[in-house]
Parts: structure tokens; sequence; C-alpha cells
């Protein structure tokens, strides 16, 4: 928000007020006016200037009679009436940010938080941002700040850290409810950081880290019962054909055989009861015969 202060002078103003200067300096060298005349023309210079104001496309001029709201000008050039008329503010109509935070506040389980957000607001009724409150920023800052306060100590923390949009969504709508009345609306509210002290956060960091291990044993142990069930059922199968377990032991036998040198250890009972024994030395012979060949 600009006062009139700042926008005293514009270069459209500036000009008319050097051209008429320079005439009436110019009628006051040739003597064709008084110096009284001359004075007056001054005079009547500044308030010719003094009466055109412009305001960007963004703004909109707040216009005093006498001190009383006369109505809005802009954007462009308009024009008042000097010493009646006054500017008093030029309102920014374009969307706005405003950071704030809130510092060492309690959450609802009593955990020191330190959250910084953010709220995008606009002016959309320019008379009641005027006549309503004095200074709408500075408003709209508490109100934000306190709101969020409000919020943080209404939540655990566990809820603010998984549902920061959701609290940032709750902000914004009592901002809204709040600055509506201004002419002023809130339109969306971020939540930029939650800061919370390092002990705090080491703890949870072990407790994930454990809960992560108990999960990870967990499915270790789901794995081995369903490995334990499907060796059952085979054995089961295997028990009543014992064409289908000798298969299965030709087949681990030359698994382990393929590779040439390769060493196969195998339990004494799987030799009697899948016949590996004698697999093996009909393997064995075989190699020694291939390698009396090659000899």
């Amino acid at each position: 928000m600009k006062t009139n202060t700042d926008r005293w002078w514009n270069p459209i103003s500036a000009t008319v007020l050097i051209v008429l200067l320079a005439i009436s300096f110019a009628l006051l060298y040739f003597q064709i006016i008084h110096p009284v005349g001359f004075g007056a023309l001054v005079l009547l210079s500044l308030l010719a200037a003094r009466a055109i104001n412009i305001a960007n496309q963004w703004e909109k001029a707040v216009v005093l009679r006498m001190g009383k709201y006369q109505g809005l000008k802009g954007p462009g050039i308009f024009f008042i009436i000097p010493i009646i008329d006054k500017i008093d503010t030029y309102i920014d109509q374009r969307v706005r940010v405003t950071d704030f935070k809130a510092e060492q506040t309690l959450t609802k389980d009593t955990v020191p938080v330190n959250v910084d957000a953010v709220v995008y607001w606009t002016v959309w009724d320019v008379e009641k941002a005027a006549l309503e409150v004095q200074e709408y920023e500075t408003a709209i800052y508490y109100i934000a700040q306190t709101g969020l306060r409000d919020m943080i100590g209404k939540h655990e923390l566990a809820d603010l850290l998984q549902e920061r949009d959701k609290v940032a969504e709750d902000l914004q709508q009592i901002m809204d409810h709040h600055t509506n009345a201004w002419g002023i609306t809130c339109q969306n509210v971020g939540i930029k950081d939650i800061v919370i002290p390092q002990t705090l956060a080491d703890a949870m960091s072990k407790e994930a880290q454990a809960e992560r291990e108990r999960r990870a044993r967990v499915i270790l142990g789901t794995a081995e019962t369903e490995i334990a069930f499907k060796f059952a059922e085979a054995s089961e199968q295997y028990r009543n054909n014992p064409v289908a377990l000798h298969l299965r032991g030709m087949n681990m036998l030359f698994e382990g055989l393929k590779e040439k040198g390769s060493m196969v250890i195998v339990p004494s009972s799987a030799l009697d009861s899948m016949n590996l024994g004698a697999m093996g030395g009909l393997v064995s012979l075989a190699k020694a015969n291939d390698l009396e060949k090659t000899t």
C-alpha cells in the first residue's frame, strides 16, 4: 500500500509544471505581466500540475474530498481538485505473498515445533480495504501467525507432519473468514517447513529404523513358513511316487556335476533314499573312461 507522498509527482504533471513555469518566466521577461501576476501564474501552475495523477494498471487510488470518501480513481490518468481533494493511498490489487512463522509452539502432545508458512492473498474490494482496516498487510500477518499457533495446538506432532496439506487448508479457511470483511481474500496457504527438536528427530529416526527391521524379520519368517509348507507338500508327493523321487535325484546330480571338476556333497541318507550312490558311481566310471580315451 503506497501513500500519497510516495506518488506526489509523475512525468505528466512534472512536464506540465515545467511548461507553465517557462511560459510564466517568458511573460515576466518580456514584461507582459507584472511580478504579482507572475506569482499568481506560478501558483496556478503548481495547482494544475497537482491535479494530474496516474495510477498503474494494477492499482486503485482512494480519493478523499474534504476528508470524506469520494471514490476510486484509476488505472491510468485521472484528475482531482487541488486542495479540496486528496489521494490517501494507492492499493495494489495483484496477488501478494506474506511469510509468517510460529516459533516454539507446543503441539497437542506437548512437543515444541517451529513452523514456517506462507499465505497468498489479494484485495478484491478496494473500498473495504481502505475504509475497514488501517494497515491490512500487518493485520493479515498477525491473523496468519495467530491462526497457525492455534492449528498447531490442536494437532499432535504425527498429524502435523503427515497432514500438513489439511492443516494448511484449514488455516486458509480461518484466515479467509476473518479477512473477507476487509475486502481481502486468502487464496492459498502453504506450510514451508516444520522443525522439531534434534533429540526428538533422532529418537524418531531410531524408531523408524526399528520398525523397518521388525517388518524385515516378519517378512523373512513368513517366507520360511511358506517354504516349509511347500517342502511338506513336495515330500508327500515323493513319498507316494518313488519314480518321481528317483528322477529328482538324477536331476540334482546332473545339476551338481554338469560343471567339469565340480564336487557335490550330499547327505548319506539321500544316497539310499534317492539311489544317488549308484548313479554317482556310474558318473565317475564314465568320466574315467573319457580320461583314458583322451590319454
